[in-house]
């Protein structure tokens, strides 16, 4: 689910600093962001006072707010020493968190001077600075040894880093910073008795469909039924508009319907269940196969698709995934995801994945991709953890 609609971004120190440790993180890409609320999201249920600011490159555009970042200022504007110190002035940063390239050497500097616990994650060996010149003495190390810690992808940039006159303790590669997932979760009883009444049966899952959404996948469902005539399909929407606007839209097409919401229960005969987003985690949890909404139209935002990858289930969507496109590319390019053009190509899709060995490999694929950035979010949040509790033992009264 998007977070909140961002409005007005501003890169100013103006706004009061929140009570409790600030973490600030900068992203120089969309993917780096998401990665880093990501980790927020998760340290606030190891440090529930902690919050985090965001800002990051001027070319990034992100249409929502997304969970775990409490202050978006926006892009990084700060050049003149002045407005550098203003900035750290006013926020007083207990850590800084610096993500791939395009490092700012009077930036760098204050934050040094400052002695501001701070880590650079992330960085591609193109994005390391380069040397001035062959024949003066190289000054990145100057640039680069304020960071208490590098975490890095792999060995490349570790040796580049090291020529550079970077510490080798200070450098420790862990993969790549990913977007995450913490999936949601679910009634245990509920999870039992539906496995047990749905085992014998071929179920997909219409996750977050929109009103526009809604006909296109019934049309897929009944051109699916003719060959597959036991399929069941759930259909979840994100709001209760949606969900009436679903119901009159069910009721006319005359199919069967178990309607969750109310309490009704899916028996031999449902041909659709119909119910809120809130729960998906049983849903995901059920369903081998599912179609991400808000994605028929090109251009719409899309669904986030890690917690349906994380829970087993094989991925379709259409074109308009902006939100989480590079989420979707990894899972793409692995065979975790299905991109769809209409309801035909839907059809054929869920007919050819109902097939239990096709959609399993599908979603073998979804959980490799779910878990590659594990290794260096679970080293960021021990490194996050370390840091801020040395600041506090620094700062203590004596």
């Amino acid at each position: 689910m998007p977070g909140r609609t961002m409005d007005h971004m501003t890169n100013s120190a103006h706004g009061p600093r929140p009570e409790g440790e600030l973490i600030w993180a900068h992203a120089t890409t969309q993917e780096r962001l998401l990665g880093l609320c990501d980790v927020g999201n998760r340290l606030k249920t190891l440090r529930p006072d902690v919050s985090l600011m965001m800002t990051w490159e001027a070319d990034l555009r992100l249409p929502y707010q997304p969970d775990g970042c409490d202050i978006a200022l926006g892009p990084l504007m700060l050049e003149h020493p002045a407005e550098i110190r203003a900035f750290l002035d006013h926020w007083r940063p207990d850590l800084c968190i610096w993500t791939g390239g395009n490092l700012r050497r009077m930036l760098m500097r204050q934050l040094r001077e400052r002695q501001l616990p701070s880590l650079l994650v992330d960085i591609d060996a193109e994005e390391l600075p380069g040397r001035a010149s062959r024949w003066l003495p190289d000054q990145r190390h100057r640039l680069l040894n304020g960071f208490a810690e590098i975490l890095v992808p792999g060995t490349e940039v570790s040796e580049r880093l090291k020529r550079a006159g970077v510490p080798p303790e200070r450098i420790h590669p862990c993969g790549r910073l990913f977007q995450s997932s913490t999936p949601p979760g679910c009634n245990d009883d509920d999870l039992s008795h539906l496995q047990a009444q749905m085992s014998t049966r071929p179920v997909w899952l219409a996750a977050h469909l929109t009103r526009t959404e809604l006909q296109p996948i019934l049309r897929a469902h009944r051109s699916a039924l003719r060959l597959l005539h036991r399929l069941l399909l759930v259909i979840t929407t994100d709001d209760l508009e949606t969900l009436e606007t679903a119901r009159k839209l069910l009721a006319s097409e005359g199919l069967v319907v178990a309607d969750w919401d109310t309490g009704e229960e899916p028996e031999d005969h449902t041909q659709v269940v119909l119910g809120l987003s809130e729960d998906l985690g049983l849903w995901y949890r059920l369903c081998p196969l599912c179609f991400l909404g808000n994605s028929l139209i090109r251009g719409a935002q899309g669904s986030n698709p890690l917690d349906a990858a994380a829970l087993g289930s094989a991925i379709l969507h259409g074109p308009g995934v902006v939100s989480h496109a590079q989420a979707y590319d990894r899972l793409s390019t692995l065979g975790a995801a299905q991109r769809i053009l209409g309801e035909e190509e839907l059809a054929e899709a869920v007919l050819r994945l109902s097939a239990p060995d096709q959609a399993a490999e599908m979603a073998l694929a979804g959980w490799q991709v779910v878990t590659e950035g594990a290794a260096m979010t679970d080293h960021l949040l021990d490194k996050i953890q370390d840091l801020l509790d040395q600041s506090e033992i620094h700062h203590a009264p004596a």
